[in-house]
């Protein structure tokens, strides 16, 4: 016999505006406990120094985490110039400085090679694996790593203020595998000067915004209450990048026992997208003539 899960059954999103100095792993426990539910997961990590939103998936919404990760998400950060560290943020040590500034106008022509589609060089300080260990575990022990470049769509960087000579407040709106950390040191290289982020906060990943974050302080303050499951956003949110197919009910009945289904759409072949029956989300799956072949399937 399998084992029994500890925990409610209970599915749904929570967004949570994360503070500076804890782990989005940490973050993911405390929801996970304040709710006593089975399973839990996040879309996108965020560095520890970081703050805003963190989407918290809870048991079946776990899977629509990919299509929420893979959507565009926006930063906004401060770049320091001068000096560049171990990490390529504040929290790092000071490893070369500059005395060079870059003018407004430079700093403006520079940003147009870090927008569209780039290559970037994860930080060493990163998540990235080198044979089959974290960089950051690497960096931690001394060893510095020639990190292979990853392509990145940048859909918009622009500057927001010019606080002073040392800094510029720019925001970034990117696809999946971003890292905030690499435009500012790779900008400060670019313009001569050194940079790392002072400060990161994302304000919006996918269809979750800054604007529905619960702090910590109001999930110790409501853990295992009715008010923080009325916090909670159903799970079709994470599907807001897809299209919706309504199911004919003997369709529906055949897609949650994993098989292809009738749905009432009208798509290119192969599209991908949710099924649902009476708004509620039944499977995700691609369709094809007039049925969808399911991925994922939703025990509701």
């Amino acid at each position: 016999m399998g084992r029994t899960k500890k925990g409610r059954v209970v599915s749904g999103w929570l967004v949570v505006d994360k503070p500076a100095g804890i782990t989005s792993t940490t973050v993911v426990n405390k929801v996970k406990w304040a709710f006593g539910a089975q399973k839990a997961g996040h879309a996108g990590t965020l560095d520890p120094a970081a703050t805003g939103v963190l989407a918290i998936a809870l048991g079946e919404a776990t899977k629509t985490v990919p299509f929420v990760t893979d959507a565009l998400k926006c930063y906004r950060f401060r770049v320091t110039f001068g000096a560049a560290t171990t990490t390529d943020d504040a929290e790092g040590e000071v490893i070369a400085r500059a005395d060079a500034r870059p003018t407004d106008a430079g700093i403006e022509a520079a940003l147009a090679a870090f927008r569209g589609d780039i290559q970037q060089v994860p930080p060493q300080y990163s998540a990235v694996k080198v044979d089959g260990e974290r960089a950051y575990d690497l960096a931690r022990e001394g060893e510095v790593m020639d990190l292979a470049a990853r392509p990145l769509w940048v859909d918009s960087l622009t500057v927001l203020a010019r606080p002073d000579a040392d800094h510029v407040d720019l925001e970034m709106v990117c696809g999946k595998g971003g890292y905030v950390r690499a435009i500012a040191r790779d900008l400060g290289a670019a313009l001569g000067c050194l940079g790392h982020v002072q400060w990161l906060r994302r304000e919006w990943s996918g269809p979750f915004t800054a604007a529905q974050g619960v702090t910590l302080d109001q999930i110790d303050a409501e853990a295992k209450t009715d008010a923080l499951d009325a916090r909670l956003l159903p799970l079709e949110v994470g599907l807001a990048d897809l299209p919706e197919f309504p199911a004919t009910a003997e369709g529906a009945a055949r897609l949650r026992n994993g098989n292809p289904g009738m749905v009432i759409a009208s798509a290119e072949w192969g599209t991908e997208g949710w099924a649902s029956l009476n708004g509620q989300a039944i499977a995700v799956g691609h369709y094809r003539g007039g049925e969808l072949h399911p991925t994922r399937v939703f025990n509701r």
